[in-house]
């Protein structure tokens, strides 16, 4: 394995920490108390009404128990809404309230502020190129 076929992954890798901590210090910045993960989940959940929490770990690429600590803090921060699911009483229902919609349409526009800026300077050509081998990627991968 050559010396490039092994920093690819550390440099994307470290691409992507580097650009979840920017994330973050701009919400911090504009006075936002949510993580980056906390948005997430939220913007899936307003985007999949009635997903079940398992679909939803699997969309934001978390497990189980992170969901459920991060949809704890949204329900008390009233963000979020829990109700016991009355088909099946395992299951909860979710639902985003007005100030969690407010506040991700909020974070949403820095969300494309941030990566307007993480790929300044790239060519259009370049990112598609990525996109591509990122999917071959994932494919490669999948079990």
């Amino acid at each position: 394995m050559s010396a490039n076929e092994t920093i690819n992954f550390y440099l994307l890798d470290k691409a992507i920490r580097t650009y979840r901590n920017y994330s973050q210090k701009k919400l911090k910045e504009r006075g936002l108390k949510i993580t980056v993960d906390q948005w997430l989940i939220m913007k899936v959940l307003s985007e999949n009404p009635g997903i079940p929490q398992i679909d939803l770990a699997k969309k934001v690429f978390k497990d189980n128990a992170s969901v459920t600590r991060i949809i704890d803090i949204l329900v008390k921060t009233k963000y979020l809404d829990r109700k016991a699911n009355p088909k099946d009483r395992r299951t909860s229902i979710l639902k985003v309230t007005a100030a969690g919609e407010n506040i991700i349409e909020m974070v949403q526009d820095l969300v494309l502020e941030n990566r307007k800026i993480a790929q300044s300077g790239i060519a259009i050509e370049d990112l598609e190129n990525l996109n591509s081998t990122l999917q071959k990627i994932i494919i490669n991968c999948r079990l």
